[in-house]
């Protein structure tokens, strides 16, 4: 779909819009690409943030790792979309397709199997798509992310800048899609047990961290009637640490 500049000023407050301008203007985004309606870019600031936008959601559902809470979209998202306004970056979807419609289904199963056999994020996403349950404990999960607000600030032992949590919520959607409930309910309970034994190091953005510790549990309680039962009713199981 076609961008505006009044599409992206509806999702930013007037100040950052012009930030965003600026930064476009300086040539701080890198790295753009787009396939489908999903654009992905790097933009320069502090240090490199990753951003992602759909061109096709409401508010473009936008996604960004720097440590911006205030109203609306951050300077970074809105750079991006500003070069979607007048250069939008080609569609690689064709490309994509064309490689996978072209490649042998035993060498593509054989390359997918040692990707997954090598990341286990990718792992656990993909047997949740499959419709698998996890096998990975709460303390194993919350070992995952107790290690993303370890190595933030390593010098430190506080953590100034936002992090990104949503590979965690994907994977609880994931579940949560396919009728996992349990599993589910592990993500999200190591989630907030993360969130919560973590927050007394967090000195900067308070709100990011407040809205995913408060928007976890909401979830969680959405799952709490059917988080510990099987499917069809059958007793409950304790959810294991």
């Amino acid at each position: 779909m076609d961008v505006t500049e009044d599409m992206v000023r509806d999702v930013c407050t007037d100040a950052v819009f012009e930030r965003g301008e600026r930064y476009l203007a300086e040539g701080r985004v890198h790295e753009i690409h787009r396939v489908d309606t999903t654009v992905t870019a790097v933009v320069s600031g502090s240090r490199q943030y990753d951003v992602r936008v759909d061109l096709a959601a409401d508010g473009f559902g936008p996604r960004c790792d720097c440590p911006y809470d205030g109203p609306g979209t951050c300077k970074h998202i809105v750079a991006v979309l500003l070069r979607c306004v007048d250069d939008r970056p080609p569609d690689e979807g064709d490309r994509l397709d064309a490689a996978l419609n072209g490649a042998d289904a035993d060498e593509l199963r054989a390359f997918l199997r040692k990707e997954l056999v090598t990341d286990a994020d990718l792992r656990d996403r993909f047997l949740a798509h499959a419709g698998g349950s996890t096998r990975r404990s709460v303390n194993e999960l919350r070992t995952s992310i107790d290690r993303r607000f370890e190595g933030t600030n390593p010098e430190y032992d506080v953590v100034f800048e936002p992090i990104d949590f949503a590979q965690w919520f994907d994977l609880a959607n994931e579940y949560r899609k396919q009728g996992e409930y349990r599993s589910t309910m592990i993500v999200y309970r190591a989630l907030i047990e993360s969130l919560d034994d973590n927050m007394e190091r967090v000195d900067g953005a308070y709100d990011h961290f407040s809205k995913a510790f408060t928007g976890t549990r909401r979830v969680r309680r959405l799952c709490r009637g059917h988080g510990t039962r099987r499917r069809h009713g059958h007793r409950r199981r304790r959810i294991p640490q």
